[in-house]
C-alpha cells in the first residue's frame, strides 16, 4: 500500500493537480482564486491564482517542456494554458473536454466525453488530429499516451446507466482494443465504479483512480491486475488511506509521489476537498 507523505489543506473541491517548476499547483473550480500554488518541498501556500473567464473547470496537467499548466473548461469548449510567468490564454475545443494529459511530442490529448473523441492540440492549441474511439468504450473519462503510440482510455458512468466500467488500451489508430481490464461495474478485485483518471510512471505501469469504490488499482503494462495502492479507509486509526471520492491523481515519476485529488459527497453535491499525496 502507498504510505502517507502529507496532505494539503482541505477546503473548495478538488477539480485537479499537477506540479511544474518546483511547485504545485492544485485546481478548485469554484470561486476565486482557483488556482493554489504550494511548494513542493514544504508544502507551504506560496500564491493563488484566478483564471478569467472561466465557465466549469474538470481537469489540469501540466508540461515541463513547454513551462505551462493546462485546465480544461467542460462549458467553455476551451483549454485554458497558464504559462510559469503566469500568463493566461486559451484555445478552443469545439467539444466539450474532460481529462486532460500530454503526451512525449510534448502535445495535449484533450478527452471529450460526450462525442468520444481523442483530441491532439500543440501547446499553442492547434489541432494535429481527432481520434474516434470504438462505439463500446463509453463515457470516456481520461485519456494516456504510450511511448509507442497506443491509448490508454478510462471509461464508464452508474449516472449514465453505462453496462461497462474499465480501463481500455487502444491501438494507435483508436479502433482496435489491445488490452483491457474491468467490465460490470462492482467492487471485486477485477471491476470498477467509475474509473476516472489515470497515472502511468516509467515503466509504464498504470494508476488508475475508482471513484466509487474509493480506492487506486496499479495495473501492469499490459493492464493485468497488480494491487490496490490506495484504498478506502474502514478504520479510523489508519491515516494513510482515503476518506471521501478520489478523483484526479498526478504521479510525480522520480520521486514516485502520487497525488490524489479527494472530494467530500454530501446532500447529492461534492461539498469539501483536499490533496493526499502518497509514496508508492
Amino acid at each position: 500500500m502507498g504510505q502517507l507523505v502529507h496532505t494539503l489543506p482541505e477546503g473548495e473541491p478538488v477539480g485537479g493537480v499537477t506540479s511544474l517548476a518546483g511547485e504545485i499547483y492544485l485546481l478548485r473550480p469554484e470561486g476565486r482564486d482557483q488556482v493554489e500554488v504550494y511548494d513542493v518541498i514544504t508544502y507551504r501556500l506560496q500564491r493563488c491564482l484566478t483564471v478569467p473567464n472561466i465557465r466549469r473547470f474538470t481537469d489540469m496537467t501540466s508540461c515541463e517542456h513547454c513551462r505551462c499548466v493546462y485546465i480544461s473548461d467542460h462549458d467553455g469548449e476551451c483549454v485554458h494554458r497558464l504559462d510559469v510567468q503566469g500568463a493566461f490564454t486559451r484555445w478552443t475545443v469545439n467539444d466539450k473536454p474532460e481529462g486532460l494529459s500530454v503526451n512525449t511530442s510534448h502535445n495535449v490529448i484533450v478527452t471529450c466525453v460526450v462525442v468520444r473523441k481523442i483530441k491532439e492540440f500543440s501547446s499553442r492549441g492547434v489541432s494535429v488530429r481527432e481520434i474516434a474511439l470504438p462505439d463500446d468504450v463509453i463515457t470516456p473519462w481520461h485519456t494516456m499516451e504510450t511511448r509507442s503510440g497506443q491509448f490508454i482510455v478510462c471509461h464508464g458512468s452508474r449516472l449514465r446507466g453505462d453496462p461497462v466500467h474499465r480501463v481500455c488500451m487502444m491501438s494507435a489508430d483508436g479502433r482496435h482494443i489491445v488490452h483491457s481490464h474491468g467490465g460490470q461495474p462492482g467492487s471485486d478485485t477485477g471491476q470498477y465504479d467509475m474509473p476516472a483518471h489515470l497515472a502511468v510512471d516509467d515503466n509504464e505501469f498504470v494508476f488508475v483512480v475508482d471513484l466509487n469504490n474509493r480506492r487506486v488499482t496499479l495495473l501492469s503494462p499490459t493492464l493485468e491486475y497488480v494491487r490496490q495502492v490506495v484504498s478506502r479507509d474502514h478504520h479510523v486509526t489508519r491515516r494513510d488511506q482515503l476518506k471521501w471520492h478520489p478523483c484526479r491523481l498526478y504521479l510525480q515519476r522520480q520521486q514516485r509521489l502520487l497525488y490524489v485529488a479527494e472530494n467530500e459527497f454530501r446532500d447529492g453535491r461534492y461539498t469539501s476537498g483536499r490533496v493526499v499525496v502518497f509514496s508508492v
